[in-house]
Parts: structure tokens; C-alpha cells; sequence
């Protein structure tokens, strides 16, 4: 009867190692770990304070490109309890800590700065090297900001002596009738977008604020000659008034002939008052 916890396993004499084949797994493996939160956080999502010490099924990879002295550097991925949003934290072995990557903040821990005024006083203020590395980054930024104060100035001395009219007078002729007709193109040009822009679909220029605006009672002489408005009488009387226009009728009447004769034929006594009524009926018919 065989043992039932095995420690040896059998090797046959003629078993090859190398034989065996080797799977290649990604860089970027992940696995999946159980562990506790390093430090008390907050979710950036939801708000959930997450106490140092929860337990958290959480996947885990190395970061690539990033390591202290030879020391891998880890990422975390876990899930809030509440609204699980994805929150990442990754190892600091430089202070020996954790890293709140993403998805929370972690909360503020006093005894953190104590720590840090301990490990800040503990160095030796007295320390040949550090002062040395001090100076030599102090000297090394004097000369950056330097060179760049020199550069600087070159280029402004160089623009105050730039003139332009010494550099026109340096171009011959030829140059300067070049550079005028590329000058007057370049009007032209300019010239035509404006006139482009500023024309109707028409093709009629859009009138421009700087022109003297025209009376309004010439705008409304201008109408009534040109437009005929509509009449709304009938077509006859239409006919006999441009009848009339064109054949004018001169009338010829004898007043004084008549009145004589009448004069004659009616009493003395009746006769301004009859000679009133006919003068009457006269202009009436004549009006007619």
C-alpha cells in the first residue's frame, strides 16, 4: 500500500528535463492575490473611506520600465466595495510604502511627517558631499540661466540693428521692381476678395456705411415715376379720359348774341332775373 502523503516522486534513469517544453507567459501577466489594504484611502468615485487592513480580492502585475536598485515594482488592482470602480496602488520599495496610483486618495496620516522631520534631521547638515553636490547643481544652474540671458540679448541687438530701408537699398533694381509688382498683385488681389465679399447675387455692389445716404424724397419721386399704381375704376371711363387726352375739343360759345336776343324777347322788368336763371342753366349744361 502506497503512502498517502508522498514527499519523493520517482525518476526514471533516462528522464531529460529539457525535454520538456517551456510555455512562454507575457510580460504583462496578471494573477490574482488576496491581500489587505496597506493604507486607510478614500474612493474618488463614490466617496467610501476604505479602512487600512480590508481584505480584497485583487490581481497583481509588474510594472514595466519602472525598478529601484534591481527591485521590481508591483501593481494592485482592486474593486471600491461600493460603487466598484477599479483603484490601482503599486509598491514603494525606496520608503518602504504603498503608492496610491489611481481611482483613491489616501487619507492624511500625521504620524507620516513625523517620520519624514525624523529621517530630514537625522542627516548630518555638516556633510562634505551633500554641500559639494549642492554646489556643483547651484553653479550648473547659474550657467543655464546665463547662457540663456546671452542668447537673448544677441537676438535683441540684432533686431534694433535690422533697418529696413538699408535692406531695400541693398536690393538692385531688378529686385525692386520685383518686389513692387508682387506688391501691386497682391493689391489687386485684395482688392477682388474685397469686391467678391461685398457684392450681392446680383452682382451689384452692397452699399457701404461712408456713402452720403440718399433724401427720402427723391427715393419717393423715384418710385412714383417708376411704378404705375393699379386703378381701380372701369374700363370706360379709363377709355374716354385718354380719348379726351389725345383729341382735345375746343368749344366755341356765343354768350353775347344769346343774352341780346333773350334781352329782347323778355320784359324790361323781368329781364335780370330770367337772364340770371339762363346764364345758370348755361354753366350747368356746359359743365355737363
Amino acid at each position: 500500500m502506497s503512502e498517502r502523503k508522498v514527499l519523493n516522486k520517482y525518476f526514471p534513469p533516462n528522464f531529460d528535463p529539457s525535454h520538456i517544453p517551456r510555455r512562454k507567459k507575457p510580460k504583462d501577466q496578471q494573477h490574482k492575490v488576496r491581500l489587505m489594504s496597506p493604507f486607510s484611502m478614500r474612493c474618488e468615485s463614490c466617496g467610501e473611506y476604505i479602512y487600512k487592513g480590508k481584505k480584497f480580492n485583487a490581481r497583481k502585475e509588474t510594472v514595466e520600465g519602472e525598478a529601484y536598485l534591481g527591485i521590481k515594482i508591483y501593481r494592485f488592482y482592486i474593486r471600491c466595495p461600493r460603487c466598484s470602480a477599479e483603484i490601482t496602488f503599486k509598491t514603494d520599495p525606496k520608503n518602504t510604502d504603498y503608492v496610491a496610483e489611481n481611482g483613491a486618495n489616501r487619507n492624511f496620516e500625521p504620524w507620516r511627517e513625523e517620520d519624514e522631520h525624523k529621517s530630514g534631521s537625522e542627516e548630518d547638515p555638516d556633510d562634505p558631499m551633500k554641500s559639494l553636490e549642492d554646489r556643483t547643481l547651484d553653479s550648473k544652474r547659474e550657467m543655464d540661466i546665463m547662457d540663456a540671458l546671452d542668447e537673448i540679448r544677441t537676438r535683441n541687438a540684432k533686431s534694433e540693428r535690422i533697418n529696413v530701408e538699408e535692406i531695400l537699398d541693398r536690393f538692385s533694381a531688378e529686385d525692386k521692381q520685383e518686389i513692387n509688382e508682387r506688391m501691386k498683385l497682391e493689391d489687386e488681389q485684395d482688392e477682388q476678395q474685397a469686391k467678391a465679399v461685398f457684392e450681392s447675387a446680383d452682382g451689384e455692389q452692397v452699399r457701404r456705411l461712408r456713402e452720403a445716404e440718399p433724401d427720402p424724397i427723391t427715393l419717393l419721386n423715384k418710385t412714383r415715376s417708376t411704378v404705375e399704381l393699379p386703378s381701380f375704376k372701369s374700363a370706360n371711363i379709363i377709355k374716354k379720359r385718354k380719348q379726351t387726352a389725345e383729341s382735345p375739343v375746343v368749344v366755341v360759345k356765343k354768350k353775347k348774341q344769346d343774352e341780346e336776343e333773350k334781352s329782347k324777347a323778355m320784359p324790361n322788368g323781368k329781364s335780370g332775373a330770367l337772364l340770371l336763371l339762363a346764364n345758370y342753366d348755361d354753366s350747368d349744361s356746359d359743365s355737363d
